[in-house]
């Protein structure tokens, strides 16, 4: 049996310790990656990218001279794996859950980063997914945005705009469209919850999402869609389904 050759790995830090960190647990537990070298700031990492070419690239979000985002849109073809990297910062991983990004928080643990190495082993070049993410990034018009989800034949990209709203099924959700049809996700309600709160969406209730944009009216105990679906509010959000909506 031939032995497959461990992927070469940049790992694009600026904090030592944190560096140091994720390089010990890659030459420890995931025999999978050869680390080539540790970049301090973008621009390293720019040079080592091409002189090197690494296979994958754990890229932290914060650099001094630079955003991780920033540096990737410098690559004219990305075409190594992308593992951001990002200290506890709410903002940056609700960006990530978004776009179908994969991340590790600092610092590094184990058993997230033997999670991590196992979902880019199983997956090809996700060069296309980023630039696409780069793209949505800076969109600046959130009903523009479009939410990325992982599909078993590949990645779909709905545009905000076109989400009516997302019913909950206890562990999977269906994204309703406002051409009638919809989407099966493996994701709970709760997920996309805490992505498109600040995207004009609202909780009325446990099993609901509803995309402002497509609400008519309010009435009573629901919200009427411009496609006259019903959407429940729950009693104990009916006070803050009326501030939200009026």
């Amino acid at each position: 049996m031939i032995s497959q050759k461990p992927l070469k790995a940049l790992i694009v830090e600026d904090n030592a310790f944190m560096a140091t960190v994720l390089h010990d647990l890659l030459v420890q537990h995931a025999s999978a990656i050869a680390v080539l070298a540790i970049a301090n700031t973008g621009d390293e990492a720019l040079q080592l990218i091409a002189s090197k070419k690494p296979n994958v690239v754990f890229l932290d979000v914060e650099l001094p001279d630079m955003t991780g985002f920033e540096l990737l849109q410098q690559v004219d073809t990305i075409n190594f794996q992308t593992i951001f990297t990002t200290s506890h910062s709410h903002y940056a991983i609700k960006a990530f859950r978004f776009n179908a990004l994969d991340y590790l928080v600092k610092p590094v643990e184990e058993s997230e980063l033997d999670e991590a190495i196992k979902r880019l082993l199983k997956s090809a070049n996700n060069g296309m997914e980023v630039k696409h993410a780069l793209s949505n990034l800076e969109v600046q018009s959130v009903e523009n945005q479009k939410l990325v989800l992982p599909k078993q034949n590949g990645t779909l990209r709905l545009p905000l705009k076109q989400i009516t709203h997302i019913e909950g099924e206890r562990n999977y959700s269906y994204i309703h469209l406002s051409n009638g049809s919809r989407e099966l996700s493996s994701k709970n309600l709760a997920y996309f919850e805490d992505i498109l709160l600040d995207k004009s969406f609202f909780r009325s209730h446990r099993s609901y999402l509803v995309n402002k944009s497509h609400i008519e009216a309010l009435k009573g105990d629901h919200f009427v869609l411009k496609n006259k679906v019903e959407i429940p509010i729950s009693r104990r959000r009916k006070t803050e389904a009326e501030s939200w909506f009026f």
